[in-house]
């Protein structure tokens, strides 16, 4: 019965420090995204018809998700299955999945720029990816993760779609 007790002050006591750190966390966080004066948004507007928008934000959800999806497989050494996440939700052959073809001329040719070096460096990773399911050196696979997580940055920091 003691240990019942003392098990659910020691839970009790981590759910407490949790939830201040959480919170301590998010008003920091909230400091640092919110400067007292409001900035101006100087990204470059892409103007799509709402088809059109809503089909780029949907792949860019999409992108977001299989960049964390990779994150797990690789947290659990899962080279090939993070490859083939790579392989089939981000990399150049992705692009008729994503409708990529009728979405180009809508966009700047910078942001097609960024987008075809973003899949490219996908294509690298799911190499890199899969090379580390024999060499088991995660440091190239998780580089060739940050370009593309780079390119992803690069389009955000410079456009905005309306």
């Amino acid at each position: 019965m003691n240990f019942r007790r003392v098990w659910a002050a020691a839970v009790a006591i981590a759910g407490i420090g949790c939830s201040m750190a959480f919170a301590d966390a998010q008003t920091h966080q909230h400091e640092m995204a919110a400067p007292s004066v409001a900035q101006p948004d100087d990204r470059q507007l892409v103007r799509f018809l709402d088809p059109m928008l809503q089909h780029t934000m949907a792949n860019m959800r999409d992108h977001l998700l299989a960049l964390q999806e990779i994150d797990i497989a690789l947290s659990k050494n899962d080279f090939d299955k993070a490859a083939t996440l790579a392989e089939q939700r981000l990399e150049m052959s992705s692009l008729e999945l994503h409708g990529a073809a009728h979405m180009a001329p809508y966009m700047p040719q910078g942001m097609q720029d960024i987008g075809t070096r973003m899949h490219r460096a996908a294509s690298r990773f799911a190499v890199e990816a899969q090379n580390a399911s024999v060499s088991n050196d995660l440091r190239p696979a998780l580089a060739a993760l940050g370009a593309v997580m780079q390119q992803c940055v690069a389009c955000h920091a410079a456009y905005r779609a309306h």
